[in-house]
C-alpha cells in the first residue's frame, strides 16, 4: 500500500509542498534515518507542465535543511532524449545547482545488471515478441551507495507502458541503449493501441519482474503526480501517491484512468493539438499528439499538430537520419524493412517510433512546425505540411477553447492544448475485448 496519498479536485501548492516534506519524514522513518547520500530522479522537461520540477526542488531543499552536508545528486530520467542545457535545468529545477544535475548517458554511462527472460516477454505479449530484454541502467544509480532514492513523476496514459512513471523512470528513463531498444520494439510489435490506457501492459509486467528481481535492494520511494482539468480547463494536481510498492503505481494509474481519458461515442473527424514550443522540439516527442489521439480519430479524418518549437525529427542524429530516410509510413512496410536494413537493426527503438508515429493510412497527420523545418521535409516523412502562421491565424490557440469548437465557416473541430496530459479514444476502442490488461488480480 502507498505510504500516504493526497487527493482532491485541485490540490493547493502549499499542500503539495507539505507532501514533499512529509515524504522526507517518512523516508527517514521507513528507509534511512540519516540521509547523507540522496539521489533524486525526476522526469525531463517534456513533463515540466506537471510541476514536478518544483516538487523536486522542494525535496532537495528539505533534505539539505535537515542535513546541510548531504551529498545530493539529480538525474533527469531522459532515456535517449537530448540532455538539458543549464538554462533548461534552471527553468525546471529552480535553485538546484546545475553542477549536481547529471545528464543520463544512455550509451556509455550504464551498467549491465541482468536480463528479462525471453520466455516472459513471449508470455506477456502473447507471442508477438520473443526476445530477452537486457537490463543496463545508469551507472550512478547502480554503482554508488545511496541512503535514499526518490523517484518522481507524472502518471498519465502512455503509448508503451499504458501509463507513464513508476519503474519506467528506471528501465527507460535511466536505461541503456540495448534496454531501450529491445523494450520499445517489443511494445511496438505488440501494438500501440493495445497498450494505451492499460494499467499493466506486457512491457510493464516485464519491468515489474525486473524491479523485483534486480532492484529490490534499492532504498527507493516513488512520488507520483496525477493531474486533471478544472472547470476553467486548467491543468491542476488532483492526486499525489507516495510509496515504495506496486500498489502505489496502481492507485495513481487508476486515478489517471478515471480523470485523463476522454471517451467519445463516435470517432472525431478533426482534432487540433498544440505541442508547446518550450517542451517539444522534435517529432520524436511532439508525436505524443499522434499517440494520444489516434484511438479517437475517424477513418479519413485529420490530426493537425501545431508545433512551433519543432526544429528536427529525432533526438539524436542517427535517429533523425532514420526518420528522414524511412518516414512514418506504416507498420507492414517498416517491419519488412527492419528485417533487411542494417541502420534500422542498429536502433530498434527508432523503428518502434516509426511505427507509433504512423496513422497506418487510416487518417491524415498534418504538421505546422517551426521555421527550421520545411514543407518538403515534412512531406518526405509521410505527413502533410501546413503553414504555422496560417494555422495559428485560423485556429488561434489563444482563442480556441478546450474541446469542441465551431469555426466561423461551420467547421467543427476538437481542440487539445496539452495532448501529453491525457488520452482520447472512442468507447469501442478503449473497451475492445482484444486489449489485454495484465493488472487483473493485482
Amino acid at each position: 500500500m502507498p505510504w500516504f496519498t493526497v487527493e482532491a479536485d485541485a490540490i493547493p501548492e502549499a499542500q503539495i509542498k507539505e507532501a514533499a516534506i512529509r515524504l522526507v519524514d517518512e523516508a527517514q522513518r521507513r528507509i534511512a534515518p540519516n540521509l547523507n547520500r540522496v539521489l533524486l530522479l525526476p522526469p525531463d522537461l517534456t513533463r515540466a507542465h506537471s510541476g514536478v520540477g518544483k516538487i523536486t526542488e522542494w525535496v532537495y531543499q528539505e533534505i539539505l535543511r535537515r542535513n546541510p552536508g548531504a551529498y545530493v545528486r539529480v538525474i533527469p530520467t531522459l532515456g535517449q532524449h537530448v540532455p538539458h542545457t543549464e538554462a533548461e535545468n534552471k527553468w525546471m529545477f529552480g535553485s538546484i545547482p546545475n553542477e549536481i544535475i547529471l545528464p543520463h548517458d544512455w550509451r556509455n554511462g550504464v551498467t549491465h545488471i541482468g536480463t528479462i527472460p525471453a520466455a516472459l516477454v513471449a508470455e506477456t505479449t502473447a507471442g508477438a515478441a520473443d526476445w530477452e530484454i537486457p537490463v543496463a541502467l545508469n551507472s550512478t544509480l547502480i554503482d554508488q551507495p545511496w541512503d535514499l532514492i526518490v523517484n518522481l513523476g507524472h502518471v498519465v496514459p502512455h503509448e508503451v507502458l499504458g501509463f507513464a512513471n513508476h519503474n519506467k523512470n528506471y528501465f527507460i528513463g535511466l536505461g541503456g541503449k540495448e534496454t531501450i531498444c529491445a523494450s520499445h520494439i517489443a511494445a511496438a510489435v505488440y501494438g500501440i493501441e493495445n497498450n494505451l490506457g492499460c494499467l499493466v501492459t506486457p512491457l510493464r509486467a516485464c519491468y515489474n519482474y525486473a524491479e523485483e528481481k534486480l532492484l529490490g535492494h534499492l532504498p527507493d520511494v516513488y512520488l507520483q503526480i496525477v493531474m486533471q482539468r478544472d472547470a476553467q480547463n486548467r491543468l491542476v494536481t488532483s492526486g499525489l501517491f507516495i510509496g515504495d510498492d506496486l500498489e502505489t503505481y496502481l492507485a495513481a494509474a487508476r486515478r489517471s484512468r478515471s480523470q485523463n481519458i476522454t471517451v467519445f461515442d463516435k470517432p472525431v473527424k478533426k482534432i487540433i493539438a498544440v505541442m508547446q514550443a518550450d517542451e517539444f522540439r522534435a517529432t520524436w516527442v511532439a508525436n505524443k499528439a499522434v499517440y494520444r489521439t489516434r484511438m479517437a480519430i475517424a477513418d479519413g479524418g485529420e490530426l493537425l499538430i501545431i508545433a512551433p518549437g519543432v526544429e528536427r525529427f529525432g533526438e539524436q542524429p542517427e535517429v533523425d537520419a532514420l526518420i528522414r530516410k524511412y518516414g512514418y509510413k506504416g507498420t507492414p512496410r517498416t517491419l519488412a524493412l527492419y528485417k533487411t536494413e542494417a541502420d534500422m537493426q542498429a536502433i530498434p527503438h527508432g523503428v518502434a517510433h516509426l511505427i507509433h508515429g504512423s496513422s497506418e493510412g487510416r487518417f491524415t497527420i498534418t504538421y505546422a512546425p517551426g521555421p527550421k523545418i520545411s514543407k518538403e521535409e515534412i512531406e518526405q516523412i509521410g505527413y502533410q505540411y501546413a503553414s504555422l502562421a496560417e494555422v495559428e491565424n485560423r485556429y488561434n490557440p489563444a482563442l480556441m477553447k478546450e474541446g469542441w469548437n465551431t469555426m466561423p465557416d461551420g467547421e467543427e473541430v476538437f481542440y487539445i492544448s496539452t495532448p501529453s496530459a491525457g488520452l482520447w479514444t472512442t468507447e469501442a476502442k478503449l473497451n475492445n475485448p482484444a486489449r489485454r490488461d495484465l493488472s487483473a488480480g493485482l
